[in-house]
């Protein structure tokens, strides 16, 4: 806490051990939304937006955290060169959690509604993305995705944060 005062209000650049990070700059948060429509069961690779929403903000150094507000849908740092990579992982969790299981009590909004459920469970909710020069520290094969588990279009929302200079 002490090195994010100091480096507020730029009377000296926090230094710690350990291969810390120094801060040289002002820390600042910008927070945001990015909307999605979805075409149904599919990943959606993101990566662009999210980058395009950095560089609107100006984000030179710090962390990037990202969450998906809804419980049938997930965020996946993947790999974005061969599709058949999304597919297999399409066919995985299809043979994993199946739609319309009768031992699911959930049905409301159809068979696809607690297996969606599940599937968001089993993937994640949230990323967080170091950023250097403006840039998101991805590999070189990795890419954002959003992966919608419902079969119906869908419009899906996902907050940004970013922290840092």
């Amino acid at each position: 806490m002490v090195a994010l005062r100091r480096a507020r209000d730029r009377s000296r650049t926090p230094v710690a051990g350990g291969g810390a990070l120094a801060y040289e700059g002002r820390v600042r948060q910008e927070l945001g939304e990015l909307r999605v429509s979805t075409r149904g069961r599919a990943l959606r690779e993101i990566t662009r937006e999210v980058a395009q929403w950095l560089r609107d903000r100006d984000a030179r150094r710090g962390l990037l955290t990202l969450m998906v507000r809804h419980t049938s849908a997930s965020l996946l740092i993947q790999e974005n060169a061969d599709p058949d990579v999304l597919r297999d992982l399409e066919t995985f969790f299809a043979r994993l959690v199946r739609d319309g299981d009768p031992d699911f009590v959930h049905t409301a909004e159809g068979p696809d509604d607690m297996s969606s459920h599940v599937r968001a469970t089993l993937t994640q909710s949230s990323l967080s993305i170091p950023v250097d020069a403006g840039t998101m520290l991805l590999g070189t094969w990795q890419g954002i995705y959003l992966w919608e588990h419902r079969r119906a279009p869908h419009e899906r929302r996902i907050a940004l944060h970013y922290l840092g200079e």
